[in-house]
């Protein structure tokens, strides 16, 4: 999307460096988006996504912000602010799990952790989003795609119901936000991804785990990064303008 000057608008990817994030970033950059590529601690892979997008001849830029930390999220946007162009998108992509336990095996600490990240996280980059993209706040408008997961509506016994749990939140505040928003220019939408071959598996402990599912699942495979990142461009983009409120699963029949 182009701004009312000729050139480009921001899209916003928060955990951007890798995986999904980085699917996305690239493929808005492809279509003509300038990209602020946010990141919490791999500084190098945000700074390899920047540069693919500025071979590309498009602005871009790396923001460090751990996502559940408000002030860190505020100096995040104040820096999008300064050196992009104005923001047209939030993807709120950013999101962690745990390895594989059951309710009883969990601590206060790691349910915080998955919360304050996954859902608290959402909440403060979309508040801010909306503060820049709003009719009603003097925006132009745009779209908000929040990352949820197939985990939502299976519930993920045995593996991580406190991550399934956390995207459950984020489809109910998809849909509430969606209708607060739909008169303002903002349409908010949700991409539920089902077993995507990503690095956040064996980071996670998961790996095993990922690949004894592949021959149970429809597909007989895993999706892919770039599979996913397809849904959420095309939830940003102008082709889907009377699309809101939408829970778009990319889970290969699962």
């Amino acid at each position: 999307m182009k701004s009312d000057a000729g050139g480009p608008r921001t899209v916003l990817v928060t955990g951007g460096s890798r995986g999904i994030g980085a699917a996305v970033a690239l493929l808005c950059a492809e279509r003509g988006d300038a990209v602020a590529v946010n990141y919490a601690r791999d500084e190098a892979a945000a700074d390899a996504v920047v540069e693919r997008i500025r071979g590309l001849g498009l602005p871009a830029l790396a923001v460090q912000a751990d996502v559940s930390d408000e002030a860190q999220v505020l100096a995040m946007f104040a820096r999008i602010d300064e050196h992009l162009p104005p923001l047209r998108a939030l993807v709120n992509n950013a999101g962690v799990v745990d390895v594989a336990a059951r309710l009883d095996g969990m601590t206060v600490q790691r349910l915080r952790r998955i919360f304050d990240i996954n859902v608290l996280g959402s909440f403060v980059c979309a508040r801010e989003a909306v503060k820049r993209l709003s009719t009603r706040h003097g925006g132009a408008g745009g779209a908000i795609v929040n990352m949820s997961s197939a985990a939502a509506r299976l519930g993920s016994p045995n593996i991580y119901i406190d991550y399934a749990a956390s995207k459950g939140a984020i489809d109910t505040f998809t849909l509430g936000l969606a209708r607060e928003l739909a008169a303002e220019g903002v349409r908010v939408n949700a991409v539920r991804p089902g077993i995507i071959d990503t690095e956040i598996h064996e980071t996670s402990g998961h790996g095993d785990r990922l690949r004894a599912q592949v021959p149970e699942l429809p597909m007989k495979r895993a999706g892919t990064a770039d599979e996913v990142a397809q849904a959420v461009v095309w939830l940003l983009s102008d082709a889907a303008g009377y699309t809101t409120g939408a829970l778009l699963d990319v889970a290969g029949g699962r």
